[in-house]
């Protein structure tokens, strides 16, 4: 097993690409602590996991407010010890263009991608002893390198946590912490789903014309990728063994983005 011993704190992981990473983290040893913003979510998955043989526990987690999420470390270090791996995933999507675009909705969808990757990032850092090694990932996008129409906040954050990544890096090589980004393409899940008509509208094209001619068009095989790419991939930076590998953005596309 990959990450026996580990503890490892996934954000926005009751459903979709985090739940799918707190599963594969299970399976590979680790106790898992799912920090969401629906409680009942959260425990239905941690009960999911808990009835696969995992060791799961969760946490009301809303990202983007500083007590809530010293709370849920708190939480997670009481039960289990201090979390030695962090999965920062919270995050919502805003389709609008930029002069229709409300600074509220501006503001909200970077609170929970970029200042709920800081605030998850300073309390994992404040509960991780000094002698202790972790992993942080941070779940970047194709558009952490790439911009679309319609999603100025979106691709804004993504690009930020590209920045916050790499500071991490550098600040956490002494400690023996290393920090990575996860960019993948259009994954099908009701993030992805919820903005099919919203861009169809938008755009004043069909559904399906969304999915073939803008999401999908330029990867090399017309396919989405999956949770589960996402999560073995995941498992892998989780489990890398040192700083080689740290400050990266690693994209799992389909070919979309290439580095």
């Amino acid at each position: 097993m990959r990450m026996k011993d580990r503890i490892a704190l996934v954000t926005g992981a009751a459903s979709g690409i985090g739940l799918e990473i707190a599963r594969s983290f299970a399976r590979e040893g680790a106790r898992v602590c799912i920090a969401d913003l629906s409680a009942d979510a959260g425990r239905a998955a941690a009960g999911q996991i808990a009835r696969a043989d995992g060791a799961a526990m969760a946490v009301a987690m809303d990202v983007a407010d500083e007590q809530a999420v010293e709370r849920g470390f708190d939480q997670v270090t009481k039960a289990w010890g201090p979390p030695d791996v962090l999965v920062s995933n919270a995050g919502i999507q805003h389709i609008d263009p930029i002069d229709s675009l409300a600074l509220a909705d501006w503001r909200r969808l970077l609170a929970i991608h970029l200042d709920g990757a800081f605030l998850t990032t300073r309390a994992f850092l404040r509960h991780l002893p000094k002698s202790s090694p972790g992993s942080v990932i941070y779940m970047g996008s194709v558009h952490s390198h790439e911009a679309s129409p319609l999603k100025a906040p979106y691709v804004t954050a993504k690009h930020g946590l590209l920045g916050l990544c790499k500071v991490l890096a550098k600040e956490g090589a002494k400690r023996g912490v290393r920090a990575n980004v996860i960019c993948p393409g259009f994954v099908r899940t009701p993030l992805v789903q919820k903005q099919i008509p919203e861009q169809a509208k938008a755009l004043g094209i069909s559904e399906a014309a969304v999915v073939r001619d803008v999401m999908l068009r330029d990867t090399v095989d017309g396919e989405f990728t999956t949770t589960a790419d996402v999560a073995e991939l995941a498992v892998f930076l989780a489990a890398h063994p040192t700083n080689a590998l740290t400050g990266q953005s690693v994209v799992v596309s389909h070919g979309w983005f290439m580095q």
